[in-house]
């Protein structure tokens, strides 16, 4: 190679060499505008903002305060001004992890066009704030507010901008009802049950809320009352189908006349004053009345005068018009401890029989006659007689079996109990004197033949 092309050569080297220097010069100032940081770019005084709104995929919703929040298209619209205050607090002090100074090509970020816009006004300042495109690198969101630069923050505010109009209403919201005094049913169903502790009639100390029929008190299942009063407190109201409902509305949905209504007294927790605080809430349901004769059901719920209407599912619907004294009350005919009876007395074909109990260590022990006997199948006899179908049909077959069972209880420390053949399936039961309901002819076969065991052995 001669000395002119070993020149060339050289100078081509050299050329490369300068352009490498100044690409990595560049890069080295253009990497020294990536910088750690941990500063707050946006300090709001969420009490001092006036106006929120956002873009978002295909939403976009705007809301100002005038004293409380209200939905600029529709101030009509109940707004949950916690839920509004929460999506404020992204920005109360709003700090980033990394900042991207002076960045030029914001399309590499997303913030060219933003996933999400939020505008946000607050006295004499307005943000914008936008959000870009997630680093899967870094795990932060890509944000700008109009200053020039990128910032990634860690805690990202699409987690609470990714709502619905649906999700910023204020639902009305069932009480607790630990205490419950009082339970009325008007519409299908009409009656009220109250809630005792004393002067109470019943053979059992678990009943507790009791319904008075022909000037008599009847206790209800402690239990099923429970289950009935969970139904209405786990009530989903969520899926509204208006919040703002007209008078022609509450028609369309049948809640002008519901079909239940259902008032609940109660107490709730002592105040600071430590005193107990007493309540109502009203719930009405109803279905769409033009589906009276249609298989499925489109049920609607209304709390109090609310204007808010909800859709609620069919098993719901089904579960609180359950509310019958017959859905309510003892499905057992005996439904008193069998360690709360002391004396049995039964008459079964013409003879008499009684069964006694005596305590010895402190223990319980049954005795016919002057013999130890066990209860095992007289137990799971007596507690099987539940009923299949509630009647107050009097008595017109022969009586197969009564028992009178002494209880220890003194708000009804007797009972007596009769069964009478009905027909091939079932017994009529008889409790003091009153008839009740039929009962499995079978569970009446297993009480006789779990006395004849005792009595015949």
């Amino acid at each position: 190679m001669n000395r002119s092309k070993r020149l060339y050569v050289l100078l081509g080297v050299l050329v490369v060499f300068c352009a490498l220097t100044l690409g990595v010069s560049q890069y080295e100032e253009r990497r020294e505008k990536i910088k750690n940081s941990g500063e707050s770019i946006m300090e709001l005084n969420c009490e001092e903002a006036t106006s929120l709104s956002w873009e978002h995929e295909s939403e976009a919703l705007a809301f100002h305060k005038d004293e409380t929040w209200m939905y600029d298209e529709d101030e009509n619209f109940p707004v949950n001004e916690e839920k509004i205050f929460g999506l404020l607090e992204n920005f109360e002090s709003f700090g980033v992890s990394f900042i991207i100074e002076d960045a030029e090509d914001l399309s590499q970020y997303g913030l060219d066009d933003p996933i999400c816009k939020i505008h946000i006004g607050a006295g004499e300042e307005n943000y914008e704030i936008a959000l870009g495109n997630y680093s899967e690198m870094d795990g932060e969101r890509y944000v700008s507010v109009g200053d020039g630069n990128v910032y990634l923050v860690k805690d990202d505010p699409l987690n609470s901008f990714d709502v619905g109009l649906g999700d910023l209403i204020m639902h009305d919201e069932i009480p607790e009802l630990d205490s419950v005094k009082e339970i009325e049913f008007a519409g299908s169903e009409n009656y009220k049950a109250v809630y005792k502790e004393d002067n109470r009639v019943t053979y059992s100390k678990e009943d507790l809320y009791f319904v008075k029929k022909d000037g008599q008190e009847f206790p209800l299942d402690t239990e099923n009352v429970e289950q009935y009063l969970n139904i209405i407190r786990e009530l989903n109201l969520t899926d509204y189908v208006s919040y703002h409902v007209t008078d022609d509305e509450l028609k369309t949905y049948g809640l002008d006349e519901p079909d239940l209504e259902v008032t609940v007294q109660y107490r709730a927790q002592e105040d600071e004053g430590g005193q107990e605080k007493e309540g109502t809430v009203v719930l009405r349901i109803s279905r769409n009345p033009k589906e009276e004769n249609e298989e499925e059901t489109t049920a609607y719920a209304r709390v109090g005068e609310s204007k808010i209407i909800y859709k609620i599912s069919e098993l719901d619907y089904e579960d609180l018009m359950n509310a019958s004294y017959e859905d309510l009350c003892h499905k057992n005919v005996v439904w008193a401890d069998f360690n709360d009876i002391s004396h049995v007395e039964i008459s079964l074909e013409g003879e008499e029989y009684e069964l006694t109990v005596k305590e010895e260590d402190k223990e319980k022990v049954w005795y016919y006659q002057e013999n130890e006997i066990e209860t095992d199948d007289f137990r799971n006899a007596l507690n099987s007689l539940s009923a299949s179908e509630f009647t107050e049909e009097e008595p017109k077959g022969k009586e197969e079996i009564s028992l009178t069972l002494q209880i220890d209880n003194e708000n009804q420390p007797k009972v007596r109990i009769g069964l009478y053949r009905y027909d091939g399936n079932n017994c009529l039961a008889v409790v003091d004197g009153t008839p009740v309901s039929l009962v499995d002819r079978s569970c009446t076969v297993d009480l006789i033949e779990a006395i004849n065991a005792i009595v015949l052995r």
